[in-house]
């Protein structure tokens, strides 16, 4: 079988230095993956992915930076992203990396206007999710853990939009076989206290309560259930 392809575009910010793993561990983990079946290819370190043809499918992971932030990589990442959606490869890009496909495939990445989504959020699955691939027969609300600033204002020409949240216009899209997720399926709530206190100053300056999003956290099965979902259509690529 072809190698899973773990796009990496950062690492886990240093609130979370007492977490075990980074980003690509965690979506191994949560994909019930080999890590001795995967590639782990460093993006934001100037490495290169191999040609699509030569891979199963792709994860991009999230970010601390800021797809706007405009860094050298990103151009040559979005080449390689349109190539692999050219052929089909299947592709999941995780909050940064759902901006990041957004971008790439012809929409538009910025701050997101409604301010800081951070903690677990109900998402609304929208009817075009009944009938996808990897997020149909998900209710019609799941709960999701988030965190970001910036998110995908506008999604890529001829895509689909699956869910959204009170905050979030555009939580999930698909294209082809890309889907972008603005949330985390591959985190657990067990992470989220450190994301909301590395957002306490804005959320405060926005006049929002971090204890509120802290006594809000709760199990996440539902959005879980998209990593190993996904990886039963990478392993039908293989």
């Amino acid at each position: 079988m072809r190698p899973l392809i773990i796009l990496k575009t950062g690492t886990k910010p240093a609130l979370l230095a007492g977490q075990a793993g980074d980003y690509e561990d965690w979506i191994l983990d949560a994909m019930g993956w080999p890590a001795a079946d995967a590639l782990v290819v460093a993006l934001h370190l100037g490495e290169a992915p191999p040609p699509p043809s030569h891979i199963s499918g792709a994860v991009i992971t999230g970010s601390a930076a800021m797809v706007t932030d405009r860094q050298p990589w990103v151009e040559k990442a979005g080449a390689w992203l349109r190539a692999a959606v050219a052929v089909d490869r299947p592709i999941l890009g995780i909050c940064y990396g759902h901006q990041l496909l957004a971008h790439a495939l012809g929409g538009a990445a910025g701050w997101n206007p409604a301010g800081v989504e951070v903690g677990v959020v109900d998402i609304e699955a929208l009817p075009a999710a009944e009938i996808d691939l990897l997020l149909g027969g998900l209710p019609a609300r799941f709960p999701a853990c988030v965190s970001h600033r910036q998110s995908a204002l506008k999604l890529p020409p001829r895509a689909t939009l699956l869910a959204r949240s009170a905050l979030e216009a555009h939580h999930a899209f698909r294209l082809g076989n890309a889907w972008g997720l603005q949330f985390h399926p591959e985190f657990s709530p067990t992470v989220m206290p450190a994301y909301i206190e590395g957002f306490r100053p804005v959320l405060q300056a926005e006049g929002r309560d971090p204890a509120d999003l802290v006594a809000g956290l709760r199990p996440t099965p539902e959005s879980a259930s998209l990593m190993t979902r996904f990886a039963a259509i990478v392993r039908t690529f293989g």
